[in-house]
């Protein structure tokens, strides 16, 4: 069974840094693209960030460029979100996931891991 799991989130205050984790089990991210999305409480999901496996090739929303920074390690086939300057509206649970489109359409998605950003 396919399986991605998140860690890392947490409780920060406004301006901290977080890194995200997002290992994969008897999946291997080759041939995908990593995907980070997340969705504020009370709202519907937001892109935030996706990587292109192979190339290292990295998108961003237009929140978080400057801010966030995907990478992955491909020989732990483990996918990672750095967050710097954390704002309040940054809180919410952020989901790794994995695709193998074009369109950022994730196949697989991790259980999702909480930040709250909050003073």
């Amino acid at each position: 069974e396919v399986q991605l799991v998140e860690s890392g989130g947490g409780l920060v205050q406004p301006g901290g840094s977080l890194r995200l984790s997002c290992a994969a089990s008897e999946f291997t991210f080759v041939g995908y693209n990593g995907i980070w999305v997340r969705q504020a409480p009370g709202k519907g999901l937001e892109w935030v960030s996706g990587i292109n496996w192979n190339t290292g090739t990295t998108y961003y929303g237009e929140s978080m460029k400057g801010r966030f920074t995907v990478s992955r390690d491909k020989v732990d086939n483990t996918l990672y979100l750095q967050l710097n300057d954390l704002r309040i509206e940054d809180t919410g649970v952020y989901y790794c996931a994995a695709g193998s489109g074009g369109n950022w359409v994730a196949d697989y998605w991790g259980q999702g891991t909480q930040i709250i950003v909050s003073s």
